[in-house]
């Protein structure tokens, strides 16, 4: 079993080249944007990594705060956000219950395969470790603002089948009324040699069997998207 802590300590380049590969029917952006428009708007991206979705919101956003407990992902998502030229951000490392940020700062905080960490990481204490990043994200937000989370609903499967150590959690998100919705976030590969070697590095060799051998492989991914308001959190 590949030790996700280990590659996001250490393993940043090979990560990012991973993610530069999912979602490429661009699903992800639109089916934000079906919840909230980012336009002009102050934004947290929890558990950013290599930078996926504050680099997809910064054009669009007033401002983007992106954190990460690993600064290896930041400095990624750093060298990222500045090749785009923009100076509406900023990075830091900090864990997703613990926020340097004001009370009532944000319009919207997002986070994507990232808050699943205080389930899996927590053990039997997961879901007081849940609420503490629930009610961290709430005071985070302004009146009228959304919270966001995205997670995998399931990798090299065409239809969501939840993995079973996050089964609970996804119901208890839907306990505290969060909205939701599913979207393939498929990945595509330029080769085979690149789809086996960031396929097996991340998601390790039993992934393989997965992944359509083409011309260009992919590995089919659904995603789910949850939401839900200020005042209802």
């Amino acid at each position: 079993m590949v030790d996700h802590r280990q590659v996001y300590r250490q393993g940043a380049d090979l990560y990012q080249q991973l993610i530069s590969r999912e979602d490429y029917q661009g699903n992800l952006l639109p089916a934000i944007q079906q919840i909230i428009h980012p336009e002009g708007l102050d934004v947290i991206d929890l558990g950013s990594g290599t930078g996926r979705l504050a680099c997809m919101l910064a054009p669009f956003a007033r401002s983007v705060f992106a954190f990460d407990l690993f600064p290896h992902m930041l400095y990624v998502a750093e060298s990222r956000l500045k090749e785009q030229g923009l100076d509406n951000w900023l990075t830091a490392a900090s864990d997703h219950r613990r926020i340097p940020l004001d009370t009532d700062s944000v319009d919207l905080v997002i986070s994507s395969w990232s808050i699943c960490y205080l389930v899996v990481w927590e053990g039997e204490s997961w879901k007081s470790s849940l609420q503490d990043g629930l009610l961290e994200m709430k005071r985070l937000l302004r009146p009228g603002g959304i919270v966001i989370i995205i997670e995998t609903l399931g990798t090299g499967v065409e239809e969501p089948q939840p993995p079973a150590k996050l089964q609970d959690y996804f119901q208890y998100l839907d306990e505290r009324g969060f909205d939701r919705t599913w979207i393939r976030t498929d990945y595509r590969f330029s080769n085979q040699e690149e789809a086996r070697t960031l396929v097996e590095g991340f998601f390790g060799p039993e992934m393989l069997s997965a992944v359509r051998l083409a011309e260009n492989p992919i590995l089919p991914e659904c995603t789910g998207v949850w939401w839900i308001g200020q005042g209802r959190l």
